[in-house]
């Protein structure tokens, strides 16, 4: 067994290099992988942007949406066996601080996160990873699903944090991957209406598909007016900015219903222009999401009950040697792309 990875060395380049067999340590799991969703968090390191925050990382292994096969399982290992098709949470928590002790892992201080510097992430064929952060896919579920668990977990969070249930109605600003798996999960959870916006028409497509009742384009509309027109003027039980920019954040006050909740899901870089008197006069909470917690086994269930199709955001399929060009795609056809995968075989 050789394990080779697709190693970052420059921005926009991956070298394929030859890297040493993992050693399965006791409460470890030996997988290899088989599936690798592409991230915002990837494209960035790709495209140059993260190495502002983390200089002199390279070279370094892309990847933390990742499902694959066990080949080896580690001393005191339980409930797991080789063969097993698995999902990977990428997160390991310390499990010592007051966070983790109160199951809030997400906000450990001390996490280990693939992908995020010192820590290499799944690109590569093989791996070894703590067991307790490992789950075990139903026969009916893929390994390419299981990658995608990733990602739902955001989705799944933010509806969470956003109380949706039976009968809310939801306004989603934003319709790249992290929106479209916002918009399953509140559908999942019982959301009466839901209204998308993007400025790109076949987002809004897809969106429409996967089952918004209603896609805006601001580009072509004014968004708070077309929101407050589609909600006869009350606005949204719970309003989710996911696009993570500036714009969409400011809009957040003047789209949710008095009383409502705005949840906070994109990453915003930079100040942003926001009128908190429609928050007060509104008595209108906000609230912020970082990754997720305790997501996992009810993602599964989800996906293999059919309650969600997953697969849906797929709109690209690379194989390993096709890395660098699902990245570049990713970045360079971004109204064509939802979500890329890697296969490696």
């Amino acid at each position: 067994m050789k394990n080779v990875a697709a190693v970052m060395t420059d921005i926009r380049k991956f070298e394929f290099k030859e890297v040493p067999m993992p050693v399965v340590k006791e409460g470890e799991v030996g997988i290899a992988i088989k599936d690798v969703g592409l991230c915002g968090s990837d494209l960035h390191f790709f495209n140059g942007d993260a190495l502002k925050i983390f200089p002199n990382s390279l070279p370094f292994i892309l990847g933390h949406e990742c499902g694959g096969v066990i080949y080896e399982v580690g001393k005191g290992v339980e409930g797991l066996k080789e063969g097993d098709r698995v999902a990977i949470e990428p997160g390991v928590p310390c499990g010592r601080c007051e966070f983790c002790q109160s199951g809030r892992y997400n906000l450990c201080v001390k996490v280990r996160f693939m992908a995020v510097p010192p820590y290499n992430g799944g690109l590569q064929k093989y791996i070894s990873y703590p067991a307790h952060m490992v789950y075990r896919l139903p026969e009916n579920m893929s390994t390419m699903e299981g990658a995608l668990l990733e990602p739902l977990s955001v989705g799944l969070h933010a509806a969470a944090r956003g109380e949706v249930t039976l009968g809310s109605s939801v306004t989603i600003l934003g319709a790249g991957c992290i929106g479209m798996c916002t918009l399953l999960a509140a559908k999942a959870r019982g959301a009466s209406r839901i209204i998308v916006t993007d400025i790109v028409d076949s987002h809004l497509e897809k969106a429409l598909e996967l089952g918004a009742a209603d896609a805006v384009n601001s580009r072509k509309e004014d968004v708070v007016e077309r929101i407050k027109e589609l909600t006869d003027g009350k606005g949204a039980d719970v309003v989710f900015e996911t696009a993570g920019i500036a714009a969409t954040a400011a809009q957040t006050g003047y789209v949710v219903k008095r009383g409502g909740t705005i949840v906070m899901v994109g990453n915003i870089l930079g100040d942003v222009p926001f009128s908190f008197r429609n928050i007060y006069v509104k008595e209108a909470q906000i609230r912020g999401v970082f990754r997720y917690h305790s997501t996992y086994p009810a993602a599964i269930e989800a996906v293999a009950s059919g309650r969600i199709d997953i697969k849906k955001i797929v709109t690209g399929i690379y194989p390993f040697d096709d890395a660098e060009k699902a990245f570049n795609d990713a970045l360079d056809n971004k109204e064509q792309c939802i979500k890329n995968v890697i296969r490696i075989d």
